[in-house]
């Protein structure tokens, strides 16, 4: 394996969402200074849903003209708006427009949008490309998209985005009520007040842009650089197995684990893919697919402050820099240990989606959840973040690895289905909680219930 192209798969991948993400933990500096305040987010989750018409355009093409698109050409064409797009938010962020009658942030609610169509549109255009490398390689791609979450995270931390202080603030006492002494000068309490940040958010997106420009300058050299270690132009490999020995050499991780159609005897084979697969399992792994990013993209992350402020501030920036670690670091474990049972992948879907109940569980009893007075209770909600993204990662990954092997077409279904189920997530979560408030914000200085 060539380190150069796993080094190049990484940068590749870190390009995928690392504008969207980035453009989230940069929220708690940009809200203050834009008309829309804390509506911003849920204008932003309307325009990421909006952009999956990128994301749909390309599985149209593929399904009903394949072969007419030209992906390469596709990938410069997103990587190259999206630094274009970033570049520009470090000038037009702030400017504002009347729309309505009202001022609006119209450039940056635009931007976004053209950032949003590069992120999803990623989706079904980035993991096929990887069937021009060999199948080693796309473990390392998403590690680089786990990357892409993490690297923005611990630029924000360096930057101090949402550093809290806690200061004591005296509130005056009505001197009028007869219970009030003559000298009484108010009660004291805890306050949340945010420290201001050691660079600029303009700094943050010209540095969004040069990762951008770094995911661009990755993919040429992907294309074009004669060191890259591709997979052979005639397809020498099927399903992870040399074409020359597939008759005498079968590997156990490659056999259907779970076959949920017909008996063992019987051939499991489909028109999907290679046919290594039944419909019904295939159904099954995309079913698996949707729901897990549904949670890991959407539902969780839209109530992650909700579950963890009520512990405290620490909590809340432990649990979401040690989740977004975790994603890469599964990424690795999957690199190690690429085990495919469909089992096994039910398995972990289960326990990760237990564990993000929990943590549903908390929200919804925020700002008073379980253990709120406790230490135990804020290490056991960091813990369990961590558990969730890693055990849900991993899975995601291995997916990845097992429609890799089905072919080209199986990837664009990947990248579809990863869309369609943060879109469902979308859909379900927005009303919760941006129409009906049905949580409550936890004080990340007034813990006592």
């Amino acid at each position: 394996m060539s380190l150069l192209t796993h080094l190049l798969a990484c940068l590749f991948g870190m390009g995928s969402w690392i504008s969207i993400n980035g453009l989230w933990v940069e929220l708690p500096l940009i809200v203050p200074q834009i008309p829309e305040g804390w509506y911003l987010p849920s204008y932003l989750s309307v325009l990421i849903q909006m952009a999956n018409v990128g994301p749909l355009f390309v599985t149209l093409m593929h399904r009903f003209r394949p072969g007419a698109l030209n992906e390469a050409a596709v990938i410069y064409a997103i990587v190259g708006l999206g630094t274009a797009a970033s570049f520009l938010l470090a000038f037009f962020w702030r400017e504002t427009a009347f729309v309505a009658g009202a001022p609006r942030s119209v450039a940056l609610l635009l931007l976004t949008f053209f950032l949003s169509a590069v992120d999803c549109t990623s989706s079904v255009t980035f993991l096929p490309f990887m069937m021009r490398l060999k199948p080693q390689y796309l473990t390392t791609y998403y590690i680089g998209e786990g990357v892409s979450g993490l690297l923005p995270a611990i630029v924000a931390i360096i930057q101090g985005v949402g550093v809290v202080r806690c200061i004591n603030a005296t509130q005056p006492v009505n001197q009028s009520l007869p219970w009030n002494s003559s000298d009484s000068t108010g009660t004291s309490s805890l306050q949340a007040e945010y420290q201001p940040a050691n660079f600029s958010a303009e700094v943050f997106f010209f540095f969004l842009s040069a990762m951008m420009l770094v995911c661009l300058v990755a993919f040429l050299l992907l294309n074009y650089h004669p060191s890259v270690d591709r997979e052979p132009p005639n397809g020498g490999y099927t399903n992870g197995v040399n074409k020359k020995s597939k008759k005498s050499q079968k590997w156990s991780e490659q056999k259907p684990m779970v076959d949920l159609c017909r008996p063992p005897s019987e051939k499991s084979s489909s028109s999907f893919g290679s046919g290594t697969y039944c419909w019904t399992q295939v159904f099954y792994i995309f079913a698996i697919l949707g729901w897990v990013n549904a949670l890991t993209n959407v539902v969780l992350p839209s109530i992650q402050s909700y579950s963890c402020l009520p512990y405290g501030n620490n909590a809340y920036h432990l649990s979401a820099t040690l989740a977004a670690v975790s994603n890469p670091l599964a990424c690795f474990i999957a690199m190690i240990l690429p085990i495919r049972s469909l089992l096994l992948m039910g398995f972990l879907t289960l326990i990760g989606t237990g564990v993000g109940v929990y943590i549903m569980a908390m929200a919804v009893l925020s700002p008073c959840p379980l253990l709120v007075n406790e230490a135990s209770g804020g290490v056991i909600m960091v813990l369990c973040w961590i558990l969730f993204v890693l055990t849900l990662s991993y899975v995601k990954v291995i997916i990845g690895v097992i429609l890799r092997d089905e072919g080209h077409s199986a990837l664009v279904w990947c990248g579809a289905v990863v869309q369609l189920g943060s879109l469902l997530g979308a859909v379900t979560m927005f009303p919760v909680v941006s129409v009906y408030s049905l949580f409550s914000s936890g004080d990340p200085c007034n813990t006592s219930c």
